[in-house]
């Protein structure tokens, strides 16, 4: 279980296709503190380390199923990418962003992005089949970053990103055409389910 607050950035060192995908991560965190097994949200997705080590920097290694390459934006990642990254949450850590699983729900796209103040406002496009589970003042989870929507206009949904989400995150690097990975607010999925079936 993770938050969507971002502290820290790693970057792509290594992909290797082995069956499945193995990813190395350089990061900031302290690897003494991570133990194999551990769940780390990167850009979004729920991963688990496999690996650690100190050299040349601090790493963890991820192993990322061809499931979860085709339902995100992994199939993308390069070596030198840059990822937001969230250690899993703990008894009495503080709430933050919203309650986010980790469990990509879908690939949104950019479709827009203008400056509106010091702030950047960018339009995403959701898919079809989850644009009902977004709601103006909602949240959604965009690359593992928990954010609050602004309007709603179909499946096009607007985020205004403040200066400090830009520079500790990796949305300074937004660009129109950019597949995102999308995790929609999971009360808004389980409130659809009861009106379904209620």
């Amino acid at each position: 279980m993770f938050t969507g607050i971002v502290t820290d950035v790693g970057e792509v060192l290594e992909l290797e296709q082995q069956g499945d995908l193995r990813v190395r991560i350089g990061t900031a965190y302290d690897v003494d503190g991570i133990d194999l097994g551990a769940s780390i949200a990167c850009e979004g997705c729920c991963l688990t380390v496999i690996a650690l080590g100190r050299s040349p920097r601090n790493w963890f290694d991820v192993q990322i199923s061809a499931e979860s390459v085709s339902k995100t934006n992994i199939g993308a990642w390069t070596v030198g990418k840059r990822l937001n990254l969230e250690r899993a949450l703990k008894v009495g850590d503080e709430l933050g962003g919203h309650i986010v699983s980790g469990h990509v729900d879908g690939v949104a796209e950019v479709v827009a992005i203008r400056p509106e103040g010091d702030s950047l406002r960018v339009t995403f496009r959701a898919p079809e089949a989850l644009a009902r589970f977004i709601a103006p003042k909602g949240s959604v989870a965009l690359n593992g970053t928990s954010l609050t929507v602004n309007e709603v206009d179909g499946c096009d949904f607007g985020i205004n990103f403040i200066p400090h989400t830009q520079s500790v995150t990796t949305w300074n690097e937004v660009a129109v055409g950019q597949k995102i990975n999308l995790e929609v607010d999971t009360m808004a999925r389980y409130v659809a389910r009861l009106r379904d079936f209620g």
